[in-house]
């Protein structure tokens, strides 16, 4: 099918900055389409040219482009049109073999030769039409993040987290209109963050992570202390949650089914390996779905989908998925075999036991599906009057198996 939409990239100083393709699309369009201040940086040309503005939701905008397919449309963005851009949209709609994308160079290109940053070794996200929480994962000792605001309020917020989290000390760098006339870049660390500081709305946020001393830090390793969550104390504790999460084996943009998930801690840990990791967390008790949420936008994962109800009803129309952590309803009829059933070759099942009546279930299910029996039993030294003692934690029963 030949080529009827042009994504092109057009950076802040505007047609001057195109290759001598994308000028040409842009020129030979009929149907012309960007935002205000895309449009603004083109003349108007023939006069039979149409001219969009994007409107809003963005959504609308997709089947407007659609209508007009088999006329030469051309769609501007800002700089590179498939990081977190337009391009990423239009490609889940229109057939890859009907687009033409040329990208200039974007935010995060321009950031990193500004500051003189190596590209590949910076975390990168977007705050723009999401939660400001998926910076939460991010926030590690050391680590340089880049980071595109929605708005001219995104950098006190970003500002504010940080200080929240005991990451005061970091540097804040706001880079406004990269690669234009009017570019500014204006830093200050996250404690002297002036709330009268008044950045662009087009705006990019450099953050070099400073933890101030003695602050606690959350790595993306399975394993984050008790204390990162709210919980009723009935969760999977720290060294048990490490080795389920082991054996879970989380695979980025894999989806994980957590039943009876309790606090969240183990789809919390899942969805925090990596940005396209996806969990469901399934619970029944409204405390406990009031800490789970609590807990996903503390530590970074808002997306975390949590459903009210009880397994296996529950479990009816969720994503099919790739790993599933049984940690509550073992022993009510029907939940383990319903969470096998779901699973698809190479899917992985892991389920924990603390009581006799949950470790006969699990044997049963060993029975029935295969797979390899642990006893994990954790101590951990406390104080016993003025000396030290060894502890010991309800020891768990883990059953994990692959399906084949």
């Amino acid at each position: 099918m030949t080529a009827w939409l042009a994504v092109v990239g057009i950076g802040e100083d505007g047609l001057g900055g195109l290759s001598e393709a994308a000028r040409r699309l842009v020129e030979g369009s009929e149907v012309l389409i960007g935002g205000e201040r895309h449009l603004a940086m083109v003349p108007d040309g023939p006069a039979r040219r149409e001219r969009l503005a994007w409107p809003s939701p963005l959504s609308a905008l997709v089947e407007r482009i659609v209508e007009r397919r088999g006329r030469r449309v051309c769609v501007l963005a800002s700089g590179d049109p498939m990081c977190y851009g337009v391009g990423v949209t239009l490609a889940r709609r229109v057939s890859f073999e009907e687009m033409t994308i040329l990208p200039a160079p974007g935010a995060f290109a321009l950031a990193c030769a500004r500051l003189g940053w190596p590209r590949a070794e910076i975390d990168t996200l977007t705050l723009h039409g999401r939660p400001i929480e998926l910076l939460h994962a991010h926030v590690q000792p050391g680590a340089r993040l880049l980071v595109l605001s929605a708005d001219r309020t995104t950098p006190e917020s970003v500002a504010a987290l940080l200080r929240e989290r005991g990451y005061g000390p970091s540097r804040i760098a706001v880079l406004e209109h990269l690669g234009g006339p009017r570019e500014r870049i204006f830093e200050a660390t996250a404690e002297s963050w002036a709330a009268d500081a008044d950045p662009a709305d087009l705006n990019t946020i450099a953050v070099e992570c400073r933890p101030s001393p003695g602050t606690v830090p959350l790595p993306r390793v399975p394993g984050l202390p008790d204390e990162a969550f709210r919980h009723d104390g009935q969760m999977t504790k720290r060294e048990v949650r490490a080795a389920t999460l082991a054996v879970l084996a989380p695979v980025p943009g894999q989806v994980l089914w957590d039943v009876g998930a309790g606090s969240g801690s183990i789809a919390i840990e899942w969805a925090r390996v990596h940005p396209t990791s996806r969990a469901v967390a399934i619970e029944r008790r409204a405390d406990r779905l009031a800490a789970i949420a609590h807990n996903a936008h503390a530590l970074g994962v808002p997306h975390l989908r949590i459903v009210e109800g009880e397994a296996p009803e529950a479990l009816a129309g969720l994503p099919r998925p790739d790993a599933v952590f049984i940690g509550g309803g073992l022993t009510a009829p029907g939940v383990a075999q319903a969470c096998w059933d779901a699973l698809g070759p190479g899917g992985r099942l892991a389920a924990n036991a603390v009581t006799v009546e949950g470790e006969h279930a699990l044997f049963e299910l060993r029975e029935r599906i295969g797979g390899t029996l642990v006893r994990l039993a954790v101590s951990r030294a406390e104080p016993v009057g003025g000396f030290t003692g060894w502890r010991p934690m309800m020891p768990v029963t883990q059953l994990s198996v692959t399906k084949t």
